[in-house]
């Protein structure tokens, strides 16, 4: 399953969305981000070269592009409708990347919610959608989420969704400026074999 067989693609729960990031939408993007640095800051991914930089808004929407047309990623922004008028707003970002396919089968998720909607279960909907379309749609078996320790409100994200706890990786990425280690979790399709978003909903 390649290139345009798995992408542009939007999901879709109540007034959730998870649709394909645009350059069009940089000013909101940029905006969003700029009120959440310092929420975002101690889990942000960072360049380990020396005096490496991050790269700009421009640039990190074409590579994410290109790997969707590689069917290695599949870059959405998490988007709000509010009462129902206009366009959603964004209210976070969740990218699903490293997609490995033949005996593998299997990604690995990220994402971060706006703190002005943390806490109204935007993130474990928005994985819980992905992580289906990834089950049910493309086929895959495994679905990771990797989480620094400290980071506890991305901690009761996968304990609320069920992931399996797998254990620490020791300096496993990049993060704000130093390796830093992480949990890893992870889910397989058999262990929800009616849906990770129903089973979240129903619970």
């Amino acid at each position: 399953m390649y290139g345009s067989a798995i992408w542009p693609v939007t999901l879709e729960s109540g007034d959730l969305l998870l649709r394909p990031i645009r350059y069009r939408d940089k000013r909101e993007w940029s905006e969003v981000r700029s009120r959440n640095s310092e929420w975002l800051a101690p889990w942000e991914a960072s360049n380990p070269a020396p005096g490496g930089r991050l790269p700009s808004y421009r640039q990190m929407v074409g590579s994410l592009n290109e790997q969707a047309r590689q069917s290695t990623a599949l870059p959405f922004l998490i988007v709000e409708r509010t009462d129902g008028f206009g366009e959603p707003k964004i209210v976070g970002q969740l990218t699903v990347s490293s997609i490995v396919w033949g005996s593998a089968m299997m990604a690995t998720l990220g994402y971060w919610v706006d703190k002005d909607r943390a806490g109204h279960g935007i993130a474990p909907t928005a994985v819980a959608m992905a992580t289906d379309h990834c089950f049910r749609v493309l086929g895959l078996h495994r679905m990771e989420i990797n989480i620094r320790p400290e980071n506890s409100a991305s901690l009761r994200v996968v304990e609320k969704l069920g992931f399996r706890d797998e254990g620490y990786r020791e300096r496993y990425l990049h993060i704000n400026g130093e390796w830093a280690d992480h949990r890893s979790f992870a889910l397989t399709s058999e262990e929800v074999p009616e849906g990770l978003l129903r089973r979240w909903l129903r619970g």
